[in-house]
């Protein structure tokens, strides 16, 4: 079983930076697919970007490409997520999740999820 705990959600300006982490436990990280999602109020669960257990390929949504950036850290079992230029539009929790085998979109291919961070972005 693999447990996810994601940090560094907060309330920032919209063009602002923010970090989330996401440390990984009770598994082999380093062999899992790394996902972050979003989910905005009253809209569904959204597909961020993903990175591949090496760390050497990942994948963005078309909303973020450009200004989030996916990298892991498989010694410290830990996967980030680096947000710049926020907007509003970006207000939501976030998720980490992880899977075994190739990046995908799919929420449902992913078999554990953290308990979400909250990032708010003002205007």
């Amino acid at each position: 079983q693999v447990q996810l705990v994601e940090s560094g959600g907060g309330l920032v300006q919209a063009g602002d930076s923010l970090s989330l982490s996401c440390v990984a436990s009770g598994g082999t990280f380093s062999t899992y697919t790394m996902g972050w999602f979003r989910r905005a109020p009253g809209k569904e669960r959204e597909f961020v970007g993903a990175i591949n257990f090496s760390g050497e390929h990942a994948y963005y949504a078309d909303s973020v490409k450009g200004r989030f950036t996916i990298s892991r850290d498989n010694a410290k079992n830990t996967v980030y997520l680096q947000m710049n230029n926020l907007k509003p539009e970006d207000t939501a929790v976030y998720y980490c999740a992880a899977r075994s085998g190739i990046i995908t979109k799919a929420p449902k291919q992913y078999l554990y999820w953290g308990q979400g961070t909250q990032v708010t972005v003002s205007s």
